[in-house]
């Protein structure tokens, strides 16, 4: 009887031996494969990695970071966020303003304020840019800033017990609001232009194969480490509360559990992960201006979940994956139809894998049929 009771209060190994064998297949894909057909194997070999590969593969998964913050929320704790764009475009400002600074007296204008400032006639710079010649603070500031503004967001929110659509559509209005905000150019982060033409990054050149691939290694290894939290999270007492908030938040409550410091936590958490996305995807991309914080964003980081299926953490990377690399396609064969086809694929996944692609595999394991 008590070895029952000890293996009941065992918790979960984090992966299986199996899936480790899987997590380290690819972490060595990512800082040893993908670098070696890079920058070793010659452009005439057909294993040779393009750079073009590298960009797409190293923004996509950025946007899979993104999907797992969203499986969080929304496939564990039952909360459909439609504003998760503006945490990872804050993250991906944060970290445009130090690059920003990084260029320095290269600009078009050589001056030490960016170009957009010398052409709005601006004489210094604002308060909120002290910090941003600094990699520590602009690294903590990442993290904190939109970590602050979720925390405070979710507080006022979950305290009023405000959920369901009700709660989508303030995060949408939330997010759409954020975007108005930062298209003024008085607000001083450069209007509908945002920010481009970056150079350096810790004093070393970003348009480089090297700082490309190293960027790229980090991006993998970012991804990595958030699965294996949200892992941790997950099969955690912590997660499975969330999972009973999820399915019955009113008997959680007769249990004694409070559910706003859950939600609050992981609403938090999903936020962060957001915005360290964001923060990587920028200096691979080059640019960030005010459309990353546009409903759609958000609506499509949703997409991503629901398609590769939700409450699994590989399912949504998986359909991060699928979604743009469809995306990336559709844009270059079609690209008038690329939105169609993103609403008939939300459409068709509603209405016939209402578990996504991976409950789709799972269940024909188990029915024997071919995975």
């Amino acid at each position: 009887m008590r070895e029952t009771t000890d293996s009941l209060m065992q918790s979960p190994a984090l992966l299986s031996s199996r899936a480790w064998g899987v997590f380290l297949s690819c972490l060595l894909a990512v800082c040893v494969a993908a670098p070696v057909l890079n920058l070793w194997v010659p452009a005439s070999n057909p294993l040779h990695m393009s750079d073009y590969a590298v960009a797409l593969i190293g923004k996509i998964m950025c946007y899979a970071i993104c999907a797992l913050a969203m499986d969080l929320i929304w496939g564990y704790t039952g909360i459909l966020s439609l504003g998760h764009g503006v945490f990872f475009a804050l993250g991906g400002y944060i970290m445009g303003m130090y690059l920003m600074r990084q260029i320095g007296r290269d600009g078009q204008y050589q001056s030490d304020l960016p170009d957009f400032m010398v052409f709005l006639d601006w004489k210094a710079l604002p308060w909120h840019w002290w910090l941003s010649d600094s990699f520590v603070a602009t690294l903590l500031l990442i993290v904190l800033i939109p970590g602050a503004l979720a925390g405070v967001f979710g507080y006022f929110a979950f305290r009023s017990r405000i959920k369901g659509v009700y709660f989508s559509i303030i995060t949408q209005a939330m997010t759409f609001a954020a975007m108005l905000l930062f298209f003024r150019n008085e607000t001083g982060f450069g209007g509908n232009n945002g920010f481009t033409d970056f150079k350096r990054i810790l004093g070393q050149p970003l348009a480089t194969p090297s700082m490309r691939m190293i960027l790229f290694v980090l991006t993998g290894c970012a991804l990595l480490g958030c699965y294996l939290l949200g892992r941790w999270l997950v099969r955690s007492k912590y997660g499975r509360v969330l999972q009973a908030i999820r399915d019955a938040e009113s008997r959680v409550m007769f249990c004694g559990y409070s559910p706003l410091p859950y939600k609050l936590s992981i609403w938090v958490i999903s936020a962060m992960m957001c915005a360290v996305a964001g923060a990587l995807y920028v200096p691979q991309v080059g640019i960030i201006n005010p459309g990353e914080m546009s409903p759609a964003s958000s609506i499509e980081m949703a997409v991503w979940a629901a398609v590769g299926g939700r409450a699994t953490l590989v399912g949504p990377v998986l359909g991060a994956f699928l979604v743009n690399g469809a995306k990336s396609w559709l844009t270059v064969v079609a690209p008038e139809f690329w939105l169609y086809f993103l609403g008939a694929l939300f459409i068709g996944v509603t209405l016939y894998l209402p578990n996504g692609v991976v409950g789709w595999i799972k269940s024909r394991y188990r029915q024997g049929g071919p995975a």
